[in-house]
């Protein structure tokens, strides 16, 4: 198997507007993580979130979080995902 397997994936962010609009960033920070566990096949301790990712989705505050998000998921071999933004 590769030493590491790289995806690009664009993360739709639309059940944010679900959750109270004082906890709106908080729900999409978790939304990112539930979306790359289910698509890389990692359990919620292997995801490593970047806090370039964490300000894009804090840019406008709490209350108004972007619809999506463009990341960068990095699976090295020992299972740790690194999820970064797409440049």
């Amino acid at each position: 198997m590769a030493d590491e397997i790289e995806r690009i994936i664009v993360i739709p962010l639309r059940k944010t507007k679900q959750a109270p609009r004082t906890r709106r960033s908080n729900r999409a920070v978790k939304e990112v993580r539930e979306n790359i566990m289910r698509h890389m096949k990692v359990d919620a301790d292997n995801v490593w979130i970047d806090a370039s990712v964490n300000e894009k989705i804090w840019a406008n505050g709490i209350r108004n979080p972007p619809n999506k998000i463009t990341v960068k998921a990095v699976k090295f071999d020992d299972g740790l995902v690194e999820v970064s933004l797409a440049e």
